[in-house]
């Protein structure tokens, strides 16, 4: 059987253990140990196991993950998520279809405190809901406008699957921070105009109510300057080369957590509750890790990723379809698979591919320009059907809507997403501009 034979029949025993309901993580490091072991030996996978495994979770650069995921625990568990909702929709609340808007912006202002999507859908789903609900909001455009606001966790930086690619890529985490800035805004701008356009062609999704007094509305505004504080340190530290993203996410969590403290919103209850969803959080992200790097050394054994390079480059088609193609496939397989496993994946056999060629621009500005464009249809795939993970969160938590209702809600954003990725794949100056002007 020949390498590219046996590689595809790798996949697809991984996504059959995968159907039977057994972790992503493991059915990845089964398969790739299967692999390696008919394509060399029993002792040559113990040898690799012994010394990889360190290797990889020694590496300093992971430390960033646990405590970013730390900082988005801290900052969920002591309220300051509701605050920035009550804050938002103080100030625009009372428009027609105020209350999205203001769950959007509060969903952009607490990504740039924790980089999971999945914890800001599940955030929000909690702190949001019962105000949609209150104000007789129509629930699927109530649930779907959580879960697109869901992605903003990571298209706003720091995210944790740009962490991810920078790692798998050997990228700097700095720059990808920095180049996924301007379209992580575009996307919540994005999404405030597409519910003006969605509220004003069917007002009844959206009624309006009575404006907060000003009194109120600073007072609000009062108690989110903590969150506020910790993103512009965090954020703009990193982007102004003040301490490295794993400095500041340190930064950050101890920043949260003193915050906490002192407000007396943490105890020791909720400290210990948010060092715990961490450590959960994080085994998961590093069993996915370690199952992908065994998968991808059995890929690697049978030269898949060099052959597919090498078969596209002899297609002739020019680098802008090759990408596309890319694209669309990133798209339709986030709609199945959890996006950080889909990532680490593919990337083996796409990245090669697409440093091999020509956009007119350097090989490393390609690198981060990719990584960009591959946030963009990761986000899309967390809330596309048929899966869409961002979907069944926010699912579990509003009972009461039908998840056929949200399916329905997102679509229109869905829309205003493949925009945003055309805009940034026509000019991608959107997504280099402020790492040329940072750097």
């Amino acid at each position: 059987m020949s390498g590219n034979a046996l590689a595809l029949l790798g996949f697809a025993g991984m996504l059959v253990l995968i159907a039977a309901r057994m972790h992503i993580g493991l059915a990845m490091l089964v398969t790739g140990c299967i692999g390696y072991i008919h394509l060399s030996s029993l002792h040559a996978l113990i040898a690799y196991m012994k010394t990889n495994a360190y290797a990889q979770f020694a590496n300093y650069t992971l430390s960033v993950i646990p405590l970013f995921i730390l900082m988005g625990a801290f900052a969920e568990r002591s309220g300051l998520s509701t605050a920035l909702f009550r804050a938002a929709s103080a100030f625009i609340g009372h428009l027609r279809g105020g209350l999205a808007m203001a769950c959007i912006a509060a969903c952009a202002g607490f990504g740039a405190i924790c980089g999971s999507s999945v914890a800001t859908t599940a955030t929000f789903g909690r702190a949001t809901m019962p105000e949609f609900d209150r104000y007789r909001y129509d629930g699927g455009f109530s649930t779907g406008t959580i879960a697109v606001g869901g992605t903003l966790g990571i298209l706003i930086p720091p995210s944790v699957i740009l962490v991810i690619y920078a790692i798998s890529t050997e990228q700097n985490i700095s720059k990808l921070f920095m180049a996924a800035f301007i379209p992580g805004i575009l996307a919540a701008l994005f999404y405030i105009i597409t519910i003006m356009i969605v509220v004003r062609r069917n007002p009844r999704l959206a009624p309006v109510h009575d404006p907060v007094p000003w009194n109120e509305r600073l007072k609000l505004l009062k108690a989110v300057w903590p969150v506020m504080l910790v993103a512009l340190i965090v954020v703009g530290g990193i982007y102004g080369g003040v301490f490295t993203p794993t400095e500041g996410a340190a930064v950050g969590a101890v920043s949260m957590l003193g915050i906490g403290v002192l407000q007396r919103s943490l105890n020791a209850k909720t400290i210990i509750a948010s060092l715990r969803q961490t450590a959960e959080t994080t085994g998961m992200i590093f069993i996915i890790l370690l199952g992908s790097e065994v998968f991808n050394a059995f890929l690697t054994l049978t030269q898949l990723p060099a052959n597919a390079a090498e078969m596209i480059a002899g297609l002739g088609w020019p680098p802008y379809m090759v990408l596309a193609a890319l694209l669309a496939f990133y798209i339709i397989l986030g709609a199945v698979m959890d996006e950080l496993a889909m990532l680490l994946l593919t990337l083996p056999v796409f990245f090669p591919i697409i440093q091999g060629l020509d956009f007119g621009f350097p090989a490393d500005e390609v690198a981060i320009w990719f990584g960009i464009l591959v946030l963009i249809v990761v986000g899309i795939g967390l809330t596309a059907p048929p899966i869409g993970l961002n979907v069944f969160v926010i699912s579990a938590i509003a009972k009461q809507h039908s998840i056929r209702k949200t399916y329905a809600g997102v679509l229109p954003y869905l829309l205003a997403d493949v925009i945003r990725l055309l805009l940034v794949m026509a000019f991608p100056t959107l997504a280099l501009a402020m790492v040329r002007w940072l750097s």
